[in-house]
């Protein structure tokens, strides 16, 4: 795994959202196994979905499972990761964004986000 996508990357991603940049789109389109999305994202996804704010076709227990069952890899959440929040300068207050920023950084992964607070921290980005 070499790219981290940022949750709304995803779901662009995954529906065919033109918002995405081309070389993101073409990136993941062309190296599947080289990217992964983070559990953070599911768990902001759920969160989003309970208080309306996102509409996924299926709940998010079961639109994730089957893209884990199509190839989908999901980047756990490791106590080393959420330790690394800790030493991130407050650039961005999101929390799911932070800890993506500290897996990304813990795991010398390539950040896949249109989100221009990210250039803000030391860590690679595509889009």
């Amino acid at each position: 795994m070499r790219f981290l996508v940022d949750t709304h990357a995803f779901l662009w991603y995954a529906a065919g959202d033109r918002r995405l940049s081309e070389g993101a789109t073409r990136t993941l389109e062309e190296e599947p196994e080289e990217w992964c999305l983070s559990a953070a994202s599911v768990w902001e996804m759920s969160i989003k979905a309970s208080m309306k704010r996102l509409v996924l076709p299926a709940p998010t227990r079961e639109y994730i499972a089957e893209k884990i069952a199509q190839g989908l890899h999901v980047l756990q959440v490791e106590w080393s990761h959420a330790a690394a929040v800790e030493l991130l300068p407050f650039h961005h207050r999101d929390p799911f964004d932070r800890l993506i920023i500290a897996q990304a950084s813990t795991e010398r992964l390539t950040v896949v986000t249109g989100d221009p607070a990210f250039s803000q921290y030391d860590v690679r980005l595509l889009w």
